[in-house]
């Protein structure tokens, strides 16, 4: 604003009303309180949206990596969970009932000092001096001991028969618990049991294998000694003057 085309009086007036404004009342000298100015950084913004979202995916990450723990942790209680069948009971009542029966041996036991001393005494060569009784007596024992050998080679053939059907329950028990396995432990404990079971079978069978050789040899040793004891019988008989006599024979 100029004031040269003014009188002296009249610009002095001008400028003491212009100076009596208040400053706050000018409009374009001063600023509203509440009036905020906002700056837009493109460059910053997307700095901070990728700095957001690399934070995220360390979460997602971290949050991933103790669900694996986590299921980790469950495969290995899964593994060492124990299996809640054993058939252990069951086997070893089977293996003492064919074991019972092969100690209760008649006669002749499954012990090596008792056979040689019965092959000894009843089975050996035949004593010269032995009378007959004593012969006929010898030869009945060893009668006695062959069907006592058969008897007992029988009743372990029922015992083992009577085991199979436990047996069959057994391994079917045994095979749902395998196939139902939640770990490794549980499966291998009834893999064992499996083999267990078949370690049973194979003992009865080597008991009936046992019992039915045992038999077989008592009849045989019976064979060889009866014949042992016939040729001395026989050679008794034909001996002179203590066995056969000869006599006159009439004719008609």
């Amino acid at each position: 604003m100029t004031f040269r085309h003014f009188s002296g009086r009249t610009r002095a007036v001008m400028i003491a009303a212009a100076l009596a404004v208040p400053l706050s009342a000018s409009p374009l000298l001063t600023t509203p309180a509440s009036a905020q100015w906002i700056v837009y950084d493109p460059t910053n913004y997307a700095q901070n949206l990728l700095s957001a979202t690399r934070a995220l995916q360390q979460i997602n990450n971290q949050i991933t990596s103790l669900q694996n723990e986590a299921q980790m942790l469950i495969n290995q209680a899964r593994n060492l969970a124990s299996l809640p069948y054993s058939s252990l009971q069951q086997l070893q009542q089977s293996v003492s009932r064919t074991q019972q029966l092969l100690s209760q041996a008649q006669n002749i036991a499954y012990n090596v000092q008792a056979i040689d001393q019965a092959f000894q005494t009843q089975y050996g060569n035949v004593s010269m001096s032995a009378s007959d009784t004593q012969l006929v007596a010898d030869a009945r024992s060893r009668w006695q001991n062959t069907v006592g050998g058969l008897q007992d080679a029988m009743c372990v053939q029922a015992t083992v028969v009577g085991n199979i059907d436990t047996n069959r329950t057994e391994m079917s028990r045994l095979v749902g618990a395998s196939q139902g396995a939640t770990g490794a432990l549980q499966a291998t404990q009834a893999g064992n049991q499996l083999l267990a079971l078949q370690a049973q079978q194979l003992a009865d069978l080597t008991a009936v294998v046992a019992a039915n050789g045992r038999a077989q040899a008592l009849q045989s040793a019976e064979q060889a000694a009866a014949a042992e004891q016939g040729r001395e019988q026989r050679r008794r008989f034909l001996t002179p003057g203590s066995g056969y006599r000869a006599g006159s024979a009439q004719m008609f």
